[in-house]
């Protein structure tokens, strides 16, 4: 039988008795079963989307390092490509039992945990987990912003390099971009643990470390504004807000006489640079320009 129409039956879940003997049979079976598995957890994105099959397989050959050369490598890729359409892939490795995912400036994705539970991935985020232990070691490791929409009874721990957030059945987002952190509850209730404070928090309530400082707030929306293109803040230094704007929009901001200090309050739409500059820039009279590439320069606006 053709290999490559198995594939695709196999990604469909659409093979015989028969034809799974065949998949069987092969002298790559492994690796394929790998494959096939690790790409269930993951789901299509309305927010972005592989922009060619080519895009697709260079990245994926880039970063992976094969056993041994795959010649039905590419054709397969073809068809997982299409499999995934709509899922804001980056980067992931799936082959030793061990998950990650990678996003990229612009970038969103949604993926789901062995348990069932989903996770919204915002950009330039990281999160891995190890799903061959699974059972016994339920840990998630994050670098940059998640929402999670934890499973009825599930229960795992989210590791920052920053603090840790334990979780039963709940809706929470975090963010740790450096030595900010900052953790929103809005379903259920969450165990945020620090090496400054630990803290319970119950739906409506967040939980920030900035500055070297712990504060406790309330939440101002019912979920994280950043899963429908809107990043949002309240009493935000300045600088993360601006580390923000380069993220969603791959730029880089050249900050010119503003204080560090500044907090700002507001937010910024994700599909249109221009709207999104004028929304942080006006409320602190400051004043943009859009240099040459991808730099953008702001500073403040002398009375």
């Amino acid at each position: 039988m053709d290999k490559e129409y198995l594939i695709q039956k196999w990604l469909t879940d659409e093979l015989s008795e028969q034809e799974m003997k065949a998949i069987k049979e092969l002298d790559d079976y492994p690796e394929l079963t790998g494959i096939i598995e690790n790409a269930k957890y993951f789901k299509a994105s309305g927010f972005s989307t592989v922009d060619d099959f080519e895009t697709f397989s260079a990245r994926l050959e880039k970063d992976t390092v094969p056993v041994r050369k795959l010649t039905w490598l590419k054709p397969f890729l073809r068809i997982a490509s299409v499999f995934v359409v709509g899922l804001a892939l980056s980067y992931f490795f799936l082959f030793n039992g061990d998950v990650e995912i990678n996003t990229l400036a612009g970038e969103k994705t949604t993926i789901e945990l062995p348990d069932a539970s989903t996770v919204v991935i915002n950009a330039l985020s990281e999160l891995s987990y190890s799903k061959s232990k699974w059972s016994d070691k339920r840990e998630v490791a994050l670098q940059g912003e998640a929402y999670f929409k934890v499973a009825k009874g599930a229960k795992f721990d989210v590791i920052t390099s920053v603090g840790t957030v334990s979780v039963v059945g709940t809706q929470f987002n975090v963010k740790q971009r450096g030595s900010y952190f900052e953790v929103e509850c809005f379903e259920g209730i969450v165990k945020v643990t620090s090496p400054n404070a630990t803290e319970q928090l119950i739906a409506g309530n967040r939980f920030r470390f900035s500055n070297g400082t712990v504060s406790l707030g309330k939440t101002t929306y019912q979920n994280p504004q950043w899963t429908k293109n809107v990043s949002s803040f309240e009493r935000v230094p300045f600088s993360e807000v601006v580390a923000e704007l380069e993220r969603q929009y791959d730029i880089t901001v050249q900050i010119e006489n503003i204080s560090e200090e500044l907090l700002f309050t507001g937010g910024f739409v994700h599909d249109n640079l221009n709207n999104a500059l004028k929304s942080v820039s006006e409320p602190l009279n400051l004043g943009y320009r859009i240099a040459s590439g991808k730099r953008v320069i702001m500073y403040t606006i002398k009375k």
